[in-house]
């Protein structure tokens, strides 16, 4: 077959992409298309404004990094064989398989990614549920029913199926709980597939280079490695220092750029106005969602970032809003980027943590909590409703690696070189390694650090009131 006369996208970074025609129907149901309506870094635009990438370009460039990492590692078909619709092998089936759970791990992303997700599991329709399942309403279930839920015409498992490809296989792969260590490793792990795409894709948009790391050393690198009859995914010794420079770009980007004041504060608002449009029910529900998966692709074509900011611009215009005018204010803010301020006090600085000293993050909580207590009490008693705050206090950590003794206490495995998330090392007289274990390598000595990034964010009003009151020097 002539690769050369496939189906191709070009990408930014990549250059030509080609799709299989099982791909080339995916991309373009709804399901897909919704994608390019959604920026992959929510409200960081405001900040940098050339972040008006799509997680339609990055969920297709993750899919091209798996490919490129089963060809390194010997376990991908030839093109030809790949592109063909009359060849079938195990083989193939096993690439093809790995290449739609890239391209589709995403699908169930929310409106501005993954600002507006946080209030949808802080909101837990389904969650508790007589008929829920106990999972978060997340991007990954949601993603995860699209993809065993749409039999029909423009489906996703309608397509799968037609091709011969078990949806429930990919939905595994996308959640990352396969049986083959290996694929699991390749979509997600410390150096994966996803990471590989956005640390690259988001500097280059952002224009901030913090994200930047040497790929293609990287990948020349990628090795197989059988642990106790498993195959698992290890790197070449002579790339350790590239795959140091790889979660470091990571760690700087996340501290530097997502987690910033300056990046996150109005992320942090439209999550927490998306909160109280749930409550109010003023937004699409979960539930209504899942509906809308199983009837109408065509109405949750329409669950995308243009909808959040119409409907936070419908209940602004229309007088709904004025019930709530700390909602009002914070809606103001987001419509047109009017900043808020930074409360910058003791409680709420950043530090570098030990991920295995968690009663010392627990004091640092409970501290940044009673502060915040503390603030709200002022602005009820002195202030007015303009007086505002939005606390951001981190669930998720910023980390290097796992922490071996985080690897212990949760492992699934007797051995902690077939856990699917840390990085293996294949040293040059073939023994593996976890990258946290290696004495000349800098991570060694950094895997169980983290960094804690709270931020809480105020009107200028309630600014004024809390520098007044000595909260803020």
């Amino acid at each position: 077959m002539d690769v050369s006369k496939t189906k191709i996208v070009y990408d930014p970074l990549y250059g030509f992409i080609h799709l299989t025609n099982l791909e080339w129907e995916i991309i373009h149901t709804p399901f897909y298309q919704r994608l390019r309506w959604i920026k992959q870094l929510g409200f960081t635009l405001y900040t940098f404004p050339g972040a008006e990438h799509s997680r339609f370009g990055h969920s297709i460039g993750v899919m091209f990094n798996a490919h490129k990492i089963l060809q390194r590692l010997g376990k991908g078909v030839p093109e030809s064989d790949l592109f063909s619709d009359k060849i079938e092998s195990p083989q193939k089936a096993f690439h093809q398989s790995i290449r739609l759970a890239a391209l589709l791990h995403d699908l169930g992303t929310f409106m501005f990614s993954h600002t507006t997700e946080m209030a949808y599991i802080r909101y837990g329709e389904t969650t508790h549920d007589k008929n829920g399942k106990g999972h978060p309403d997340d991007h990954e279930h949601l993603g995860s029913y699209i993809i065993k839920n749409t039999d029909y015409p423009r489906g996703i498992t309608y397509i799968l199926k037609k091709y011969r490809i078990d949806p429930q296989k990919i939905s595994n792969l996308v959640k990352g709980i396969d049986p083959s260590i290996l694929a699991n490793q390749i979509l997600h792990s410390e150096v994966d597939c996803d990471r590989m795409d956005y640390l690259l894709r988001d500097a280059h948009y952002s224009g901030i280079k913090y994200g930047t790391y040497d790929r293609d050393y990287l990948l020349h690198h990628f090795r197989v490695a059988n642990i106790n009859g498993h195959d698992v995914v290890a790197i070449g010794h002579n790339a350790l220092h590239a795959v140091e420079d790889f979660l470091m770009a990571r760690f700087a980007w996340y501290s530097q750029v997502i987690r910033s004041a300056r990046g996150a504060r109005f992320d942090a608002i439209a999550e927490e106005i998306c909160f109280y449009m749930l409550e109010k029910g003023k937004i699409y529900t979960y539930s209504q969602l899942m509906d809308m998966i199983s009837n109408d692709p065509d109405q949750f074509y329409t669950f995308n970032d243009q909808y959040f900011l119409q409907q936070v611009h419908l209940n602004y215009t229309n007088g709904f809003f004025d019930k709530n005018p700390r909602i009002k204010d914070l809606a103001h803010s987001l419509l047109f980027e009017k900043a808020p301020r930074t409360v910058k006090c003791e409680e709420f600085k950043q530090r570098i943590l030990n991920q295995d000293e968690d009663h010392v993050l627990d004091k640092i909580l409970k501290r940044a909590e009673d502060k915040i207590k503390e603030i709200k009490e002022i602005l009820r008693k002195k202030g007015t409703e303009q007086d505002w705050i939005v606390e951001d206090i981190p669930t998720k950590h910023i980390i290097f690696v796992k922490s071996r003794r985080k690897l212990v206490k949760g492992k699934t495995s007797e051995n902690l070189l077939l856990e699917r998330d840390p990085v293996k090392i294949l040293m040059d007289n073939g023994d593996v390694r976890l990258l946290a274990d290696i004495e000349n390598s800098i991570i060694s000595g950094l895997q169980n650090k983290f960094n804690f990034v709270p931020n809480v964010y105020c009107s200028d009003s309630a600014y004024e009131l809390l520098k007044s009151e000595g909260i803020i020097s």
